[in-house]
């Protein structure tokens, strides 16, 4: 048998001990059993490569049961089939977290700060997202499309005047729709794509500790964050 062979079942091993744990060790269920029953569960990382592991279980059959000597097998894996095993038995047994990967400097604002330095701020520092306290309480999240919403009535009664306007103002209008969510920064990047497809009004996701959302920002999520890089990919 060939390296890559060897390489694969391995691999293929250590994914079906890690299905049969997650399934609480049943004593008689097939591979691909295992995989259809865990891709219908909610949450679980198993159903983003259903598909891939079914064809994969094909292939270890092949391998395993038509071996004809022992230093042969009829199919051998090609690089493609052990680098995608191999990369989704990281993704099932070591799943990547949201930190350190989404890890950046976030920015909150005290929502007594003049509207007016808001706005310096998103022509200077092109912020995008918001995140507003009440002395280190949270309060909600400000977005370029809350700013948006929010001049755009201000306009209908005439000219926009800002001075003696705080950051607060802004947040009557992210009181009408839920465009956030916390998370603890040992949550799964899986689990906040989900997030993004389950959820239609979120904007962005932040980061704590613990999920705490009084807590320090350790990192920011917006949906372009997830895609461009998938994209990448």
């Amino acid at each position: 048998m060939g390296k890559q062979a060897e390489t694969f079942l391995s691999s293929y091993n250590r994914i079906e001990k890690e299905l049969k744990r997650q399934l609480g060790n049943p004593s008689s269920m097939g591979f691909s059993e295992m995989v259809r029953r865990l891709s219908k569960k909610r949450d679980n990382l198993v159903g983003a490569h259903e598909n891939d592991l079914l064809q994969l279980a094909q292939l270890r059959n092949a391998i395993v049961h038509d071996q004809i000597a022992d230093d042969f097998v009829i199919a051998e894996p090609n690089p493609w089939a052990v680098e995608r095993i191999l990369t989704i038995e990281k993704a099932l047994t070591d799943p990547e977290k949201v930190l350190p990967r989404f890890a950046k400097k976030v920015t909150g604002f005290e929502q007594t700060l003049p509207l007016l330095e808001l706005m310096k701020s998103v022509a200077a520092k092109r912020y995008s997202q918001f995140p507003i306290y009440d002395r280190g309480v949270f309060q909600g999240l400000v977005t370029l499309r809350t700013i948006g919403l929010f001049f755009a009535e201000a306009s209908l009664n005439g000219p926009i005047e800002l001075t003696d306007q705080t950051v607060q103002e802004l947040l009557t209008m992210t009181q009408k729709r839920a465009n956030f969510e916390f998370v603890a920064g040992d949550v799964t990047v899986t689990e906040v794509e989900k997030m993004f497809h389950t959820e239609k009004l979120l904007e962005a996701i932040l980061i704590t500790k613990d999920g705490n959302p009084d807590g320090n920002l350790l990192g920011i999520i917006r949906p372009r964050d997830i895609y461009n890089q998938k994209e990448e990919e």
